[in-house]
């Protein structure tokens, strides 16, 4: 276990720079609240957007998930314990006002990278429109 990253996987490096070059600058593994003991992959938070990076074998992909031969008790609740946090995690945030991205680590980074600046752009067009009122 000790081997499995947590941060700064090869997905999400890969997202963190296509967001970069596109000007926007953002918080690394930190937590959307402080309250709460959970870190999002990428946290913008004047615009309260989380941006979470899961992996397919560790969150459950629906797409790419294959439940492990040994040990597999073990590991199948491991997932759905993962993937019960998760919508927790998501809940949470929404009803502090935040916006919750999700992307898997098989999704184009090109996609996830759009995606995400245009959910911060049109969030930070939000903030502004309500500071003018």
């Amino acid at each position: 276990m000790q081997a499995i990253r947590s941060r700064d996987t090869k997905p999400e490096k890969l997202i963190r720079r296509l967001v970069h070059a596109q000007g926007l600058r953002y918080r690394v593994a930190a937590r959307p609240l402080p309250e709460l003991r959970r870190t999002a992959d990428m946290v913008f938070r004047p615009a309260k957007v989380a941006v979470f990076i899961d992996g397919c074998y560790w969150h459950g992909c629906p797409e790419h998930y294959v439940p492990p031969k040994t040990n597999s008790g073990y590991w199948s609740e491991k997932v759905l314990r993962n993937m019960a946090r998760d919508r927790d995690t998501d809940q949470r945030l929404m009803e502090a006002g935040w916006l919750v991205l999700r992307f898997w680590e098989h999704e184009s980074a090109e996609a996830c990278s759009f995606a995400v600046s245009k959910a911060v752009a049109e969030r930070r067009a939000q903030r502004g429109g309500e500071a003018s009122l």
